[in-house]
């Protein structure tokens, strides 16, 4: 029961959170754009926003690293705060470059420069790739430091050890067949990113925050290392199956009907996975502060109906903390479990009568 207090307790101080930076941010009883709201929290940016106190907006600046035409720039993102310009740079507003660092060419006309800064989504990605390498180093060094024969282990170690046995035995052997030992350090990569990712997601506070695999680009390149172990090593069979599959005769000559339909479905699969996980992990987040936004949209509607709706909110706010949490460790499964059916579809041998 304890555990359980604590739990509750935590779902709703992290519930609090967002509602008190996102009341600072909303001057109180001012008209919001939700949209600008939602989308500026799950957003990528330049700088990570930490809280507001009062009129004190406390945020980390971040690197800008861009070449324009007049060649690389590499200073601190304040300098473009509050839509300033620097050294012929600035951080559009609206348009087709909403929020992207943009200059003028000689046409007077906003175009985008080579961009590689680090943003709030790289820097959370450095963090949490930093956190998931610190947590399998520390069950690494409980392996070498503990015999087999003291038993099997205990706490965080151990709860490592039951799902890295879990996706091992029951997703990527089951899946992939004769040679999964060969897959198997990438799948099980893959679903502790995404898992890590997706948790750190969840805490409204620095360093977590930061919607990673609510990036499209992230899932993206998620899709192509399954796409790309899925077509390198496929085997005679699989490509067989692609351009010549056992269909009426018909089906394949004169119009290569299903020969067509069996190669996109080779590009299908990869932008499934990609939209997939983007999509579960964006429109969570967009839920969430969607029920937060709800207190502020009904202030001027009165005291009885927006503290109300305050009720409503917070409550319907920790269950979505709740749901989400649950979110985070399907969709790292999901994302494993398809990974290894791609592959072991590319595995497949040829058939003997």
């Amino acid at each position: 029961m304890k555990r359980i207090r604590y739990i509750v307790l935590t779902l709703l101080l992290l519930s609090a959170i967002p509602t008190m930076t996102l009341r600072a941010e909303t001057g109180g009883e001012e008209d919001i754009d939700v949209n600008e709201l939602i989308f500026g929290h799950i957003g990528d940016a330049y700088e990570w926003h930490v809280v507001t106190v009062g009129d004190t907006h406390l945020t980390i600046p971040l690197p800008v690293i861009v070449k324009s035409s007049t060649g690389w720039h590499v200073f601190c993102s304040s300098h473009l705060a509050e839509g300033k310009e620097y050294e012929g740079l600035y951080i559009a507003e609206g348009g087709a470059y909403d929020g992207k660092i943009v200059e003028r060419n000689a046409a007077g006309e906003e175009v985008r420069p080579i961009d590689i800064s680090i943003t709030k989504n790289v820097l959370g990605l450095f963090i949490n790739s930093a956190l998931l390498v610190v947590i399998m180093l520390s069950c690494a060094r409980w392996y070498k430091k503990h015999a087999l024969e003291q038993g099997a282990p205990k706490g965080g170690v151990g709860m490592v050890e039951a799902t890295v046995m879990s996706i091992y035995n029951d997703v990527i052997k089951g899946c992939i067949g004769e040679d999964y030992k060969r897959y198997a350090p990438y799948l099980l990569t893959a679903f502790f990113f995404v898992l890590v990712n997706n948790l750190m997601g969840l805490i409204p506070i620095f360093p977590g925050g930061a919607t990673v695999t609510g990036n499209i680009a992230i899932t993206m390149v998620l899709a192509i290392c399954t796409f790309l172990f899925t077509n390198i090593f496929g085997t005679k069979a699989y490509w067989k199956e692609i351009f010549w599959p056992e269909v009426p005769t018909w089906l394949k000559v004169p119009i290569p009907m299903m020969p067509l339909i069996e190669f996109f479905g080779i590009f299908t699969k990869p932008f499934a996975l990609m939209i997939r996980l983007f999509a579960n992990m964006m429109a969570g987040h967009a839920a969430l502060l969607s029920l937060i936004a709800i207190i502020f949209i009904t202030v001027k509607a009165g005291a009885v109906i927006n503290g109300s709706m305050t009720v409503v909110a917070v409550a319907f706010g920790i269950f979505m903390n709740a749901l989400e949490l649950l979110v985070a460790f399907i969709q790292a499964y999901v994302f494993t479990m398809l990974s290894a059916v791609f592959i072991g579809l590319s595995r497949v041998k040829e058939h003997h009568e």
